[in-house]
C-alpha cells in the first residue's frame, strides 16, 4: 500500500511539474518593449539588456538564466516568421513537445511517452545527429583544422554532457552552420566530457563556448548567440586587408601590380556597398595566387570602370586579368553565386600566363614532377635579366607562350641575377658572356631536384627564335628523349622573402587587436594564461632590481682609506673574513697628501667590490714591519732583487701596494715605475726608476734658488707618478693572475708598532 502511495505522489508531483512547468515565456515582456516594436528599437533594448545581464559583468546568481531569457527573446522577435508564429499562437520554438511535431496550434493536455524521460541533453546516444559529423578529436584538430586553418577559418563549438545552457543556443548554431558551411567555413564541435584534452588545448574552460580559428590561431566569441553577431564574429576572423576598393582613380595602380606581386587579379562588380563574406572567405583562400578587389556599382566613382569592361548591373560579374589589363583573361556573371563555381573559376585562373619562379613552392606546382608516363608535365624556362634591354624579349616570349599554349606544357621564365645557382647548372653548356638570354626546356623526375633538361636556343624575340622552339616542342611532343642533360636542381631562393617582415607586422597588429578586445570584454578565464606570464615576468623584473637595489650599497664618491697601526690591525688584516683582501699603500710623510690623491683616483672604479678594503702604511712609523713581512715571503729575493745594490743601500718602499689576503696569508706586491715626463719634456729613461733616484739638473746656467725650486718640482712629479700603472695592477689583481707571495703567518704586533 505505502508502495504505491508513493508512485502516486510522485507521478502527481511530476504532472503537476508539467503542467506549470511550460508557462509561456513572454518575449516582448521579458524585453520590455510593445507588440509593435520594431526591428531597431528592439535590437537597441536588446544590446542594452545583454550588457546589463552578461554573466560575465552581473554577479547576481540569476543572471545567467536571465541572460538566456533575454537571448532567446531577441532570437524570436528579430525574425519575422518566429515572430509571427508566437503573434498568432503565442507559441516559441522552446514549448513544443520534445519529440513532437513541428506543427503551429498548441496541446492543451499533457503527453506521457516515452519521449518524456528522454531529456535533450548532449548525450552520448542522443546527440544531436547534425553535430556528430562535426565532431573533433584532438589528432583530427592538430593534423588537418590547423594547417587547413590556413586556407578558410573555422568555428567551433564547445559543448558537453548536460548542458543546460547549450540547449538554448541549438537553434542559432543550426542555422549558422547552415549558411556558414556553404561559404567555405569549416566547422567543428568538441565535447569536452570525451575531448577534454581538446579542450584544454583550446583553452575553453566552460560550455558552452565558441570559437574561431584561423592561421592556427584561436579567438574565443564574446557576444550574444545571435545569427548576425556569428556572421560578424566569423568576418573579423579574416585579415583586413585582404580585398582592396577599387574605383577609377586607384584601377590602373591596382591592375598594374601584376609585374611586381607576380600574380593574376581580380575583380569583383556588384551593387552592394560591403564586400561579400563569400568573396572575402575566396580572397583569404587563394591569397598566395590571385590579388582581389572589389568594385561598388553604387557609386558614381566607379561608373567609367563598368563601362569600360561593359558591366551589366542585373549580376554580379568577376574578372580575372593577368598579363593584358585592358582585357579579363576570363569572366564569370552570375546570381547568387555559388562557392564551387567561384573555386573552380579561381582553380583555372592561379597563374600568370608567363609567371616568375620566385621560390620553391612555385615552382613545385608549375613544374611537378613526374608521376606517370601519361602525366608528363614539361617547363619551357626563360632565363632573362630584369633590366630594361631585356623587355623586348620577354614581351615576345609572353607572345609566344599565349599562341602555344598546352595542357601538357608550362610557361615562365626566371631572373639570373636572383636565381644565380639555378641558372648555372641549367646554362653550362652554352656562353652565357654571348647569350645571356637561354629558353631551356626541363622535366623534372623526382622530389629530390633531379631533372633532365636541352638549352634550345637563345632568345632576342626575333622570328627565327619562335620557330626553333615551336620545333623543339614538336619533336619533344614525339620523342621525350631529346632532354639529354640531367643535373640536381637546387632549391630557388625566396625572392618575397623580405615581405617577411611586413606581413609579421600585420600578424602583430593583429594579435594586439584581439588582446585588446579580450580585456575589453572581460574574458578573464581565457586570458588568464597571457596575463599570468606577463605579470610573473614583470615580478621576476622588478623583484630583482629591487633586491639588488637594497642588496647592494650605493658606490660612494669618495675612497675610504684607513691608516694600518696597531689599533686596525687585527680587523684589518688578521683577522680579515675569507675572500677579503686589504689593499694597503706604502707611504712616507712627505708623499703622503700626493700619493693618497693619486691612489683615490687610481682604486676608485674598484670601491664597487664588497671585498676589498684600503688602507695606507706609514713607512716612517712602521719600516721594521715592511721589512719582516718582505722577508717573510717565499720569494722575497726576488721581489728586491732590482731594487737592492749591495745591502748597504736602505730601501725606499714609497709608492709600493701590497694586496694582502689576511685569511690565506699571501700578499701581491705592486712595485712603482715612474712613467711621466720631466719640465723639459725628457722621457723617463732620464729619471730614476724608484722614488730613490735623484733629479738631475735641467741647465746649468740657472740661478741657484730656481735649481731648487726645479728639483723639487721634478721630485713631486716623480712621486706622482710612480701609481701610474696602478689600475692596470687592479685589473689583473681582479682578474687573480698576479704572483703570490705566500708567507707563514703575519709580523706580530710588536712589528707594527712605530719604530724608535
Amino acid at each position: 500500500m505505502s508502495v504505491q502511495l508513493a508512485v502516486v505522489v510522485v507521478l502527481s508531483v511530476l504532472l503537476t511539474g508539467a503542467t506549470h512547468a511550460g508557462p509561456e515565456m513572454d518575449p516582448y515582456k521579458i524585453l520590455g518593449v510593445t507588440r509593435t516594436a520594431s526591428q531597431a528599437e528592439i535590437k537597441k533594448v536588446y544590446k542594452r539588456l545583454a550588457k546589463e545581464w552578461h554573466p560575465d559583468k552581473n554577479k547576481n546568481p540569476g543572471a545567467e538564466d536571465m541572460f538566456i531569457k533575454i537571448t532567446k527573446s531577441y532570437e524570436i522577435l528579430s525574425n519575422e516568421d518566429k515572430r509571427a508564429n508566437y503573434d498568432r499562437y503565442g507559441q516559441t520554438d522552446d514549448t513544443q513537445p520534445y519529440g513532437g511535431s513541428r506543427h503551429g496550434h498548441r496541446h492543451d493536455s499533457f503527453y506521457f511517452d516515452e519521449s518524456f524521460f528522454n531529456f535533450p541533453f548532449n548525450s552520448k546516444n542522443h546527440r544531436d545527429f547534425a553535430d556528430s559529423k562535426y565532431i573533433l578529436h584532438f589528432n583530427q584538430y592538430v593534423n588537418d583544422v590547423v594547417p587547413d586553418s590556413y586556407k578558410r577559418p573555422y568555428l567551433i563549438k564547445i559543448t558537453s554532457d548536460w548542458c543546460f545552457s547549450c540547449i538554448h543556443i541549438e537553434p542559432v548554431w543550426k542555422e549558422v552552420v547552415q549558411e556558414m558551411e556553404t561559404l567555405g567555413v569549416g566547422i567543428g564541435v568538441v565535447d569536452v566530457g570525451y575531448e577534454r584534452r581538446l579542450a584544454n588545448h583550446l583553452g575553453a574552460h566552460r560550455t558552452p563556448s565558441i570559437l574561431g580559428v584561423i592561421n592556427g590561431k584561436v579567438t574565443f566569441f564574446h557576444y550574444a548567440v545571435a545569427k548576425e553577431h556569428l556572421r560578424q564574429f566569423v568576418e573579423d576572423l579574416l585579415p583586413q586587408r585582404l580585398v582592396e576598393r577599387v574605383t577609377d582613380t586607384n584601377d590602373l595602380q591596382f591592375l598594374n601590380s601584376w609585374h611586381e606581386l607576380n600574380k593574376p587579379h581580380v575583380l569583383l562588380f556588384d551593387q552592394v556597398p560591403v564586400v561579400p563574406l563569400l568573396y572575402k572567405l575566396t580572397a583569404f583562400a587563394y591569397k598566395d595566387y590571385l590579388q582581389f578587389g572589389y568594385v561598388d556599382q553604387g557609386l558614381s566613382e566607379t561608373a567609367n570602370l563598368q563601362k569600360q569592361f561593359n558591366i551589366n548591373t542585373y549580376a554580379p560579374t568577376m574578372l580575372v586579368f593577368k598579363e593584358n589589363t585592358d582585357n579579363p583573361a576570363d569572366i564569370i556573371q552570375a546570381k547568387g553565386m555559388k562557392k564551387q563555381i567561384i573555386d573552380e573559376f579561381m582553380s583555372n585562373n592561379k597563374f600568370l600566363l608567363v609567371p616568375r619562379l620566385v621560390n620553391q613552392k612555385l615552382f613545385d606546382e608549375l613544374c611537378p614532377v613526374k608521376q606517370f608516363h601519361r602525366r608528363r608535365k614539361y617547363c619551357v624556362l626563360l632565363i632573362t635579366g630584369d633590366e630594361e634591354t631585356f623587355s623586348f624579349g620577354n614581351q615576345a616570349f609572353l607572345s609566344f607562350a599565349s599562341t602555344n599554349a598546352r595542357e601538357v606544357v608550362r610557361f615562365a621564365y626566371v631572373y639570373q641575377r636572383l636565381q644565380q645557382p639555378l641558372c648555372d647548372i641549367l646554362m653550362q653548356n652554352k656562353d652565357r658572356e654571348q647569350s645571356p638570354t637561354q629558353v631551356v626546356i626541363l622535366e623534372r623526375r623526382n622530389a629530390a631536384g633531379k631533372a633532365l633538361f636541352k638549352p634550345v636556343t637563345a632568345w632576342n624575340g626575333s622570328e627565327e627564335d619562335k620557330q626553333r622552339l615551336l620545333e623543339e616542342l614538336q619533336r619533344l611532343q614525339k620523342d621525350p628523349s631529346i632532354l639529354i642533360h640531367d643535373a640536381m636542381l637546387p632549391e630557388l631562393n625566396n625572392e618575397f622573402a623580405s615581405m617577411f617582415v611586413i606581413r609579421w607586422i600585420y600578424a602583430s597588429y593583429d594579435y594586439l587587436s584581439e588582446v585588446i578586445d579580450d580585456i575589453l570584454h572581460n574574458n578573464w578565464r581565457e586570458m588568464m594564461p597571457l596575463l599570468s606570464l606577463i605579470f610573473s615576468a614583470l615580478f621576476i623584473l622588478f623583484g630583482t632590481v629591487v633586491i639588488q637595489a637594497f642588496s647592494r650599497p650605493p658606490k660612494k664618491n669618495f675612497v675610504e682609506v684607513t691608516e694600518l697601526t696597531d689599533i686596525t690591525y687585527m680587523s684589518n688584516l688578521v683577522k680579515l673574513r675569507p675572500g677579503h683582501m686589504n689593499i694597503v699603500l706604502v707611504l712616507t710623510d712627505a708623499s703622503k697628501n700626493i700619493l693618497l690623491s693619486k691612489f683615490a683616483k687610481e682604486v676608485y672604479s674598484f670601491t664597487g667590490s664588497l671585498t676589498l678594503h684600503f688602507s695606507f702604511l706609514n713607512i716612517d712609523k712602521h719600516s721594521q714591519w715592511m721589512n719582516t713581512l718582505l722577508e717573510y715571503a717565499q720569494d722575497a729575493t726576488q721581489i728586491d732583487a732590482d731594487e737592492d745594490d749591495g745591502g748597504n743601500h736602505k730601501m725606499d718602499y714609497t709608492g709600493y701596494v701590497l694586496a694582502l689576503n689576511g685569511h690565506k696569508k699571501y700578499l701581491c706586491l705592486f712595485k712603482p715605475v715612474y712613467t711621466g715626463e720631466d719640465l723639459e719634456g725628457k722621457s723617463s729613461e732620464d729619471e730614476g726608476s724608484t722614488s730613490g733616484g735623484r733629479s738631475r739638473s735641467s741647465s746649468r746656467d740657472d740661478h741657484p734658488s730656481r735649481k731648487s725650486n726645479r728639483s723639487r718640482s721634478i721630485s713631486t712629479l716623480q712621486i706622482h707618478h710612480k701609481l701610474d700603472r696602478l689600475g692596470l695592477w687592479m685589473e689583473r689583481l681582479m682578474e687573480g693572475t698576479l704572483p703570490r707571495y705566500y708567507i707563514p703567518a703575519w709580523p706580530g704586533l710588536d712589528k707594527i708598532t712605530p719604530s724608535k
